[in-house]
């Protein structure tokens, strides 16, 4: 389930970011695409619980490591692309008040 919510994710921000280069209402593909990153991570999660009451150790302790640094790197690249509209909007405003 994880990674039919990781793809989710990863279509909705490129549709975030297609949508905002096109001019048109991005803000409801970058809803979808932090939730469903948040989803990802909370199903996974929700599979590594099933390693834990197996008291599978081997396969946690192979898989968690890379795991945790995997989630780290992509949730914050997740939330950065996913926001990325909205910084590029503060700029672009504060620019045009200064020109004024």
């Amino acid at each position: 389930m994880w990674v039919i919510f990781g793809v989710i994710a990863i279509v909705a921000t490129i549709i975030n970011l297609y949508m905002y280069k096109a001019g048109k209402d991005y803000k409801l593909a970058m809803a979808m695409g932090l939730s469903f990153t948040a989803l990802t991570i909370c199903a996974d999660y929700s599979y590594l619980t099933r390693w834990v009451e197996a008291e599978d150790w081997a396969a946690l302790s192979d898989v968690i490591p890379g795991m945790a640094r995997a989630f780290w790197f992509l949730t914050i690249v997740s939330i950065l692309l996913n926001i990325a509209p909205i910084l590029i909007e503060r700029q672009r405003k504060k620019n045009a008040i200064r020109k004024s």
